[in-house]
């Protein structure tokens, strides 16, 4: 016996079940259009959710919470920061260096400046040695005696210039004027010895030079020492017009045509000018070439 109810409705079952057969059938192929705008759409929400109004799976205020954290975050770190580093430089002096390892002995300087410390010129061809008289003139400029005159103070030779009073107090510097150079000035012969082969060098601290190659030499001051009344150096927040002092070294009759190594020490107490692995330390050698 069959009710004919019944059967109508698993008819129905039966049309359903195909139908959704032939869908997963489908779907296993490629996507189709409806597919590709559902995961649009997801992608679209995340940016952007109208009803929720949230960008990124944040709302605005979320993110405004998490700009004020990360604020006052980075301010207090910055307000740290800032407080210890006001009271490092509260203890510590911009005049002197509060702790020293090991001081370096000082260096010595030559002027005119030259590559590889090599001084090579031909007497009759200006322009091999046109640079180096450009080179002491500027160097010279700030030696000017009335400049001199006009900014330091004229101190007694031999002595210490010894400055007391508070750390942060200007300090006077001596005089060194360029006439103290006298034939290595400029002023007298305005190449400095280059046009007649008798180059002039200066020096910012003591010499000894070669005995073979080099016949004669004039230094100048004579003593071709640096005077102690240029002496201490107070640094140069303080000793604003301090002005170095120099040695020139007049090469008067040196071996023509061939390369003369010269080496300049400094010579102190204290100083040290003996570093094997390090030449350049408390002496400085070059080479002069003249060419005839």
């Amino acid at each position: 016996m069959t009710v004919p109810g019944l059967e109508e409705e698993e008819e129905e079952e039966e049309g359903k079940e195909e139908e959704e057969e032939e869908r997963e059938e489908e779907g296993q192929g490629q996507p189709t259009g409806n597919a590709w705008w559902r995961k649009l759409q997801i992608v679209t929400e995340y940016l952007w959710d109208p009803e929720k109004r949230m960008s990124l799976a944040r709302t605005g205020q979320s993110r405004s919470l998490i700009l004020v954290i990360y604020f006052f975050f980075y301010a207090s770190l910055a307000a740290v920061i800032t407080l210890f580093l006001y009271m490092l430089f509260l203890v510590i002096s911009p005049y002197m260096p509060t702790f020293t390892e090991q001081v370096k002995p000082p260096g010595v300087m030559i002027r005119p400046f030259a590559h590889s410390l090599n001084f090579n010129f031909n007497v009759s061809e200006p322009e091999t040695w046109r640079h180096y008289v450009i080179s002491l003139n500027g160097f010279l400029q700030g030696y000017n005696d009335s400049l001199q005159e006009e900014m330091n103070v004229d101190c007694p030779p031999g002595q210490y210039f010894i400055q007391d009073g508070d750390e942060d107090e200007d300090k006077k510097a001596c005089q060194f004027k360029r006439s103290f150079l006298k034939n290595c000035s400029g002023l007298e012969d305005p190449t400095f010895g280059y046009s007649t082969g008798q180059p002039c060098i200066l020096l910012k601290m003591n010499r000894k030079g070669d005995e073979n190659d080099i016949r004669s030499i004039n230094y100048y001051p004579e003593s071709a020492s640096f005077d102690l009344r240029y002496y201490p150096y107070y640094g140069k927040l303080t000793h604003v017009n301090y002005t170095s002092p120099l040695v020139a070294m007049h090469f008067t009759d040196v071996v023509k045509n061939q390369a003369v190594p010269v080496q300049c020490q400094l010579k102190g107490k204290g100083i040290i000018n003996d570093v094997i692995n390090d030449r350049f330390v408390g002496r400085i050698v070059f080479t002069l070439n003249i060419e005839t």
